[in-house]
């Protein structure tokens, strides 16, 4: 294995920027993504992780409590994030995360505790049943506001209605 590669889990000096990548680091070329199973995922954390293993690239894949998270080149971890997708594209989704698995700023294991930024995976999750509804059943949501109606047409309806009320 080369410097380059090297287990992420060695790693102890990342500076974490938004798009997933680290600078100051021999790292600061690779993403990390999480994979979190939705409620009612027909995947289970274990069959994700033997599909992921299964498409042999060369990742850094973690087993989670929420499903998987993935470091690595950009292209291999987005190819690994597609194909994962296409198991259940209503229920599988797909976060952002600025540290590797394992940083020992974020790893619970060697933290104690639960994570920074568990509790809002944990609200997030508690939403995704209602997510996975509106992709299952997708309706056309019109983003312009109806127009208003002119006074002297809205007058006109309401002596209408009055008229055929009578």
């Amino acid at each position: 294995m080369s410097e380059k590669d090297k287990d992420i889990d060695s790693e102890f000096c990342h500076i974490p920027m938004g798009d997933g990548t680290y600078r100051d680091s021999d790292q600061k070329d690779k993403i990390t993504r999480m994979i979190i199973l939705g409620p009612g995922c027909s995947v289970s954390s274990k069959e994700l992780l033997n599909f992921l293993h299964m498409l042999e690239l060369p990742i850094n894949i973690r087993l989670t409590c929420y499903g998987a998270n993935l470091n690595g080149y950009p292209d291999l971890v987005m190819e690994a994030v597609e194909k994962a997708r296409e198991l259940d594209p209503n229920h599988i989704f797909i976060k952002f995360r600025g540290f590797p698995p394992g940083d020992p700023r974020r790893c619970r294991a060697k933290r104690g505790g639960a994570r920074e930024g568990f509790h809002q995976i944990e609200a997030e999750y508690k939403l995704l049943p209602d997510v996975s509804v509106a992709l299952e059943n997708p309706r056309h949501v019109d983003l312009n506001p109806p127009k208003k109606v002119e006074l002297d047409e809205f007058i006109d309806i309401v002596n209408e209605y009055d008229k055929n009320k009578k």
